[in-house]
């Protein structure tokens, strides 16, 4: 039976750490508007940390699902880039340090790289795991970006639900949540709702409020001008985008009266909105998606 320590080698000089919180973000599970990634890309560009830990990728990842790139030079093989799923160390902007998960999500070995996940929670006495990503919705872009949470104890959770009962494909984050939860130990996921006519587009909007939503939950400090820039460009774009054309404006409407329809019955207590005669979710896509589709994309870099 493979030993779950055996999948990592841990960095030996490791500083003193009371209750370290645990972020995770893996690369390959639904990440609607690039939510994951902008808040991974950002952290690591702007706070300090170094990599205290590396998983075996060759027992984990299907290379041929997902090939590495190489770089063919003229005659020769110049560069591999290798998939890295690694731990890092990180400091906050006051110098708190917390934990974060980055890489390709496991193609394989998912219970032995929970239970080594598992492994590194009890060796360095992790307090919290905070997992995040973007989900398509429908929902528009002239809203605040919502976002569902959930957690292995009720008390961790803040936001009301959108959803009731349903069933999902799995992702490996979502079974270490669930393996956290049945050993009791504490563990939190944030899904942030995108605009479905957006998802396959980077959305700063959505990683800014993943990390307001981690920062909370979390009490660490980041930085957020940088997101928070690139969220109001992109913000503006979209709205010229839209201002003037009246089918994609009547689009836009539809998808505020259901979502004020919906966050109007969640506020009288129940989550059931009356029903009215809309276009489904699909059309409302396919519509905005065939707009945005002759304009130039909106520049979404900082």
């Amino acid at each position: 039976m493979l030993n779950p320590e055996d999948l990592y080698e841990l960095d030996a000089d490791l500083p003193e750490m009371a209750g370290p919180v645990l972020l995770h973000s893996l690369d390959g599970f639904v990440d609607a508007g690039s939510t994951g990634q902008l808040v991974r890309e950002h952290l690591l560009d702007a706070l300090d940390h170094r990599v205290v830990a590396r998983f075996d990728v060759d027992s984990l990842i299907d290379y041929r699902a997902r090939r590495p790139l190489m770089t063919y030079d003229r005659d020769h093989w110049s560069s591999y880039d290798a998939p890295e799923l690694v731990l890092h160390l990180v400091r906050d902007e006051v110098g708190s340090p917390f934990l974060f998960l980055t890489g390709p999500e496991p193609d394989r070995l998912w219970e032995a790289f929970v239970a080594a996940v598992q492994s590194l929670v009890k060796r360095l006495g992790i307090g919290l795991v905070v997992g995040f990503h973007g989900i398509p919705m429908g929902v528009p872009h002239t809203r605040p970006v919502g976002l569902t949470s959930h957690a292995t104890r009720p008390e961790l959770i803040t936001r009301t639900s959108w959803f009731d009962k349903v069933q999902v494909p799995g992702s490996a984050s979502g079974l270490l949540e669930y393996r956290l939860g049945e050993a009791g130990h504490d563990a939190l996921g944030f899904a942030v709702h995108v605009p479905h006519y957006l998802s396959q587009s980077a959305y700063p909007a959505a990683a800014l409020a993943a990390l307001e939503a981690v920062v909370t939950a979390t009490g660490l400090v980041f930085p957020t001008d940088t997101l928070r820039e690139a969220a109001a460009k992109t913000d503006a774009d979209i709205a010229e985008q839209v201002s003037g054309n009246d089918e994609v404006e009547k689009v836009v409407r539809a998808l505020e009266q259901q979502y004020d329809a919906f966050a109007g019955a969640a506020d009288r207590g129940g989550l059931l909105a009356e029903s009215q005669d809309m276009p489904t979710a699909d059309e409302l896509a396919a519509q905005f998606e065939r707009f945005l589709a002759e304009q130039d994309g909106p520049d979404t870099q900082s």
